[in-house]
């Protein structure tokens, strides 16, 4: 009975946690749902990925190399190099995932995202760890909001002709530029971040014809100097 509490009272407390980004993740998925809608998939598809993939940036990219007609291969690796910072999450999980079933494992991965870092960071905080039930719950209540935002915004775009009319097709943009700042970590983040960003400004400065791709090596780019700081 003990433990059945202590899991309750850890999901609850893991849900309350990361009501902020899940604020945040309604507008993101909003926002994403139109522009998916707007680009031609159907609202089954929408729902599909987000539940599927649980990943804006990932689904951003993916999206832009599938309406640009880079072929569902090119959308699928833009989209997990992108998201290859996720192993660097899952592993910093390793104490809230060790000696647990291989059932709970994969859901914790999948619910992994930039949020449970910040989970992480608060548990630590309150002078404790972040427990599997504490991250379950974060991952769980972001990952509802999600769906259920971008199937909001999927609805909602039947009646939005153009979203650039309304500079709808500038949310996605605007709401990650303003969740960055709660990313930062401190002076340890500056290599990768800069690393990344750098790669993004040669691609697009250089080679603009190729600028789709700015992302996925500049992900893949930061991701590397970040586990290379981290090891050190």
């Amino acid at each position: 009975m003990r433990a059945s509490s202590e899991t309750i009272s850890d999901l609850l407390l893991g849900a309350r946690d990361i009501l902020p980004m899940a604020f945040a993740a309604a507008t993101y998925g909003t926002a994403f749902g139109l522009v998916a809608t707007q680009s031609g998939f159907s609202f089954l598809q929408s729902f599909t990925m987000s539940a599927m993939v649980f990943g804006g940036s990932a689904q951003l990219v993916a999206l832009d190399q599938l309406t640009a007609g880079a072929g569902v291969a090119a959308a699928v690796v833009a989209g997990a190099a992108l998201n290859l910072r996720i192993l660097l999450i899952t592993a910093s999980m390793r104490a809230a995932l060790i000696q647990r079933p291989w059932w709970q494992i994969a859901t914790g991965v999948h619910l992994a995202t930039d949020a449970s870092v910040a989970l992480m960071q608060t548990a630590k905080q309150r002078g404790a760890l972040a427990s599997y039930w504490y991250l379950f719950g974060g991952g769980a209540l972001l990952l509802l909001v999600w769906v259920f935002s971008t199937s909001v915004g999927a609805v909602l775009s039947r009646g939005i002709p153009d979203p650039a009319r309304f500079g709808l097709d500038f949310a996605i943009v605007a709401v990650f530029i303003a969740l960055l700042p709660g990313l930062w970590r401190g002076k340890r983040d500056l290599a990768p971040w800069l690393t990344a960003s750098g790669i993004v400004a040669v691609f697009v400065l250089t080679i603009p014809d190729f600028a789709g791709w700015a992302l996925l090596f500049g992900a893949v780019s930061g991701a590397v100097v970040a586990g290379v700081r981290h090891e050190e």
